[in-house]
């Protein structure tokens, strides 16, 4: 990137350092896979039963200490396995190592037994195993909850999110059941601990998670040098197996040789596209007259601009934006932090907004302090607002996560309701991240739910979280040399143009009315600054240059107001895709989070269009000179044709215009 060296593997998937190996096991009717340590997508006939099982090791507040693998060995006899490794977490205090055992069999029981010992006093949150099952197999569906003392019962996995975490019931646990198929049930057992089951899609992980040592004792927790840890996780069968009816596939995208159809059709009530934004830059460079031009091309609906009162020079913050966001044809999307007395704040916030009533989208109202928007809060933003923008809606929410929503539930009045995104509260590693688009459609779904007939906006989505609501103590200060906590340099990867289309889609097909995206420049951006990256050993973007997402973002913006078009049927693991419809021109398109290629065929459209792929072999023009690469007209597609979709690539079929598309069956009333 302009004489930065960023490697292949770096401009795939944001690292140097080759993605962990993957190895398929098979524990007779049970298939998963083994990676960096984990078991993961444990699957029978095709249905996958349980996401992941690990163990993991969280400090005082919250971090996940990652962990180093030794010793490993693994004998696989094709329908059972024993695996066996040390892992070792090190950083700061905490040190503690254990020993994995894992093995399967033939009537498909797989057990995982974590083994180890703290090797200094250090403080924790949590140390053990835990088990993720995932949501479009488990959310809403019937489970067995057998609890410490004997007892039990049958209840049901939230269908929306669950406010409550644990989740209501499934406390104390020393197994939990679901039915994977009519009289077939999974059960999990634990042992070593008490456990219990939150719902994951309050931080847009795609799974709830059963775990060991219950929330409801104080934390942190000390763990004294010497101390032992032992946990077991055991999954075994009961009922017998029904045979799965088969389904009728409708479009079609389809994957040869296994074909999954997908379908794009024109519903009987569209949905518009969310109306995307941009956070403003948080670096303090002014954008420059290049930056502005290339910007433009995104078409960006609004700015956000985050003013906090008690900051000196906000109003100076607040005309900088303005500006910008009248370079770039925007509007502004105010959060306003107030302090504990919202109304002495609001008596001199109000003449400096009221300047620009006319360019401002929409206000959030936070309460310094606070998990989410107060009723004080919003009632003084009315009271003293009211007359100096008097046709500005004034929303609530947090600028955390939807779990600090459903901890305090903001006023319901307000005029809509905003919160915040990012893949990584829990887990960093790229498997994981690619997972949680369709939980954040869920939770669009959940607060749709919370709040009837409101508005809502997702600002900002990150990759990375931008603070730790949940810290218990002060955060270790940043070692030389290394990223801040906030930054990930899959911001630069085409992985991070991947998860961000598959996002879009979620929120879209879910009924968000906006979302804003990443910040205008730097290294949480959509495009790097005139200077380059501070740290491009870590972070290898060059000068001016534009990040993959970039385009991804481009493509959308031309599609401001569009119709967003059905997409039936299942793509297969790690694809997403999205289509919209503006006038008489029809986009479609799909993105491959995963690592391996994937053949694609788009069938039952009446004509032909034109094809785009952002993917390694094209990714060096597209951020080094994006005006070519998105004036060139792509490639002729005709249907029928076959397409290849590399890893962690992005495709973007625009259909000729006139081209006609099926229309959705009718729904029964």
């Amino acid at each position: 990137m302009n004489g930065v060296p960023a490697s292949d593997s770096m401009l795939r998937h944001g690292s140097d350092d080759p993605l962990p190996e993957r190895r398929e096991l098979r524990a007779g009717p049970v298939s998963m896979v083994f990676e960096a340590g984990d078991l993961r997508t444990l699957r029978r006939n095709g249905r996958e039963v349980l996401r992941r099982i690990y163990g993991a090791v969280r400090d005082a507040n919250w971090g996940t200490v990652p962990g180093v693998i030794s010793h490993l060995v693994v004998d696989d006899s094709g329908d059972g396995f024993v695996v066996g490794y040390t892992q070792v977490h090190q950083r700061g205090p905490v040190h503690f190592a254990w020993q994995a055992t894992i093995t399967g069999d033939a009537a498909g029981t797989v057990r995982f037994v974590l083994d180890g010992e703290a090797r200094a006093t250090f403080l924790r949150n949590r140390i053990g195993l835990c088990v993720l099952h995932p949501i479009r197999e488990c959310a809403g569906t019937p489970c067995r909850a057998l609890y410490g003392n004997g007892t039990g019962q049958q209840m049901r996995f939230p269908g929306i999110i669950a406010a409550e975490q644990p989740v209501r019931w499934l406390h104390d646990l020393a197994g939990l059941a679901h039915e994977v198929s009519p009289g077939l049930w999974a059960e999990v057992r634990f042992a070593g601990d008490a456990f219990e089951t939150e719902d994951q899609r309050n931080w847009i992980d795609a799974s709830f998670k059963t775990y060991g040592t219950p929330l409801r004792l104080p934390f942190p927790m000390e763990i004294r040098e010497g101390t032992r840890v032992r946990q077991e996780v055991v999954l075994r069968w009961h009922g017998p197996e029904a045979p799965t009816p088969a389904s009728r596939p409708t479009i079609v995208i389809s994957e040869a040789p296994r074909v999954p159809v997908l379908r794009v059709r024109r519903p009987p009530a569209p949905l518009r596209l969310p109306r995307i934004g941009l956070g403003a830059a948080t670096h303090g460079r002014i954008l420059t007259e290049e930056q502005a031009r290339r910007l433009q091309f995104l078409h960006p609906a609004h700015l956000r601009v985050d003013l906090r009162v008690w900051e000196r020079r906000w109003q100076d913050r607040l005309f900088l934006v303005a500006s910008e966001a009248a370079d770039l044809g925007a509007q502004l999307e105010v959060v306003l932090h107030l302090n504990e007395n919202p109304g002495q704040d609001l008596r001199s916030v109000a003449a400096h907004l009221g300047g620009f009533r006319d360019v401002i989208a929409r206000l959030l109202v936070l309460h310094r302090g606070r998990r989410s928007t107060t009723p004080t809060a919003l009632a003084a933003a009315r009271r003293h607002l009211g007359k100096a923008l008097p046709d500005v809606p004034l929303g609530a929410g947090t600028d955390g996560d939807l779990y600090q929503i459903n901890l305090s539930r903001p006023p319901a009045d307000a005029d809509f309701i905003c919160w915040s995104m990012n893949p990584q509260v829990h887990a960093a590693d790229t498997s994981s991240v690619a997972e949680t688009p369709p939980a954040a459609g869920q939770q669009v779904s959940s607060v749709a739910a919370y709040f009837p007939g409101r508005p809502l906006y997702v600002s900002p989505v990150s990759l990375r979280p931008r603070g730790n609501p949940n810290a218990t103590g002060p955060e270790a200060p940043q070692a030389a040399g290394e990223l801040p906590s906030a930054v990930d340099p899959r911001q630069l990867s085409l992985f991070g143009a991947a998860w961000t289309l598959a996002m879009v889609k979620a929120l879209a097909e879910a009924g968000a009315a906006g979302a804003t995206f990443y910040e205008t420049t730097g290294w949480q951006g959509v495009l790097e600054t005139s200077a380059g990256s501070p740290l491009p050993a870590r972070f290898p973007s060059g000068a001016g240059g534009v990040f993959p997402l970039f385009h991804v973002l481009a493509d959308l913006g031309a599609c401001v107001d569009g119709r967003v078009l059905e997409v039936c049927g299942d793509p297969g693991e790690g694809l997403a895709a999205l289509a919209v419809a503006t006038g008489e021109r029809t986009a479609v398109w799909v993105a491959n989070l995963g690592r391996e290629t994937r053949q694609l065929k788009l069938d039952g459209i009446s004509g032909g269009g034109m094809w785009r792929r952002l993917d390694a072999s094209t990714v060096r023009s597209a951020v080094n000179a994006p005006e070519p690469f998105r004036q060139a007209p792509g490639e002729r597609w005709t249907p029928g044709m076959p397409v290849g979709l590399p890893p962690f690539a992005t495709l973007r079929l625009l259909l000729d215009p006139g081209t006609i598309l099926p229309d959705a069956p009718a729904q029964a009333a």
